[in-house]
């Protein structure tokens, strides 16, 4: 028995110790949005974030982590698939098959969350999830709007500060 914390949420699993945890996330705790592709890490369909570091799923045994670890799929990226790269995914309509998209998606998360406005090279260098699709240039694009839509998000927080601090000083 394991006890894990996945996008915030307390579950006890029963599996066996080298359970890969991207087995345990769809089969027992129903969460199908990371996805099985290649099964030796290289894809990334199975992207997670485990303590605010992406890792791949596939090749990490459900015995490894610990009860006080933090597991965040692509269901609790957001509350209401409102992150910034999200939103950008579908600004620029990424996905074609879509297949890989929740691993790409936090893998760009991942990216900004280091690098605030990353250059081309950067994205490419960072970006190592495989598309079966191609969508690569489309994956660049969304990712340039996600930096975008977060300097727009710290505007208008800036803003509505601006706007408070008006307000109390008439």
């Amino acid at each position: 028995m394991f006890k894990l914390n996945v996008n915030s949420k307390i579950y006890t699993v029963d599996a066996e110790p080298e359970t890969p945890l991207l087995w345990v996330i769809r089969e027992q705790i129903g969460l199908t949005g990371t996805k099985f592709g290649c099964g030796i890490a290289q894809c990334g369909a199975c992207s997670v974030f485990i303590n605010g570091e992406i890792l791949r799923s596939c090749v990490v045994q459900v015995s490894a982590i610990k009860p006080t670890d933090k597991i965040t799929t692509i269901e609790g990226l957001s509350e209401h698939s409102d992150h910034p790269v999200q939103k950008a995914w579908a600004e620029v309509d990424v996905p074609q098959c879509g297949y890989c998209q929740s691993g790409q998606i936090m893998a760009a998360a991942a990216l900004l969350k280091r690098k605030k406005n990353p250059t081309d090279k950067e994205i490419d260098e960072a970006m190592t999830n495989i598309c079966r699709c191609g969508t690569y240039q489309r994956i660049r694009e969304a990712l340039h709007v996600a930096v975008k839509l977060m300097a727009g998000a710290k505007m208008s927080k800036s803003a509505e500060v601006s706007s408070s601090a008006d307000q109390l000083q008439a």
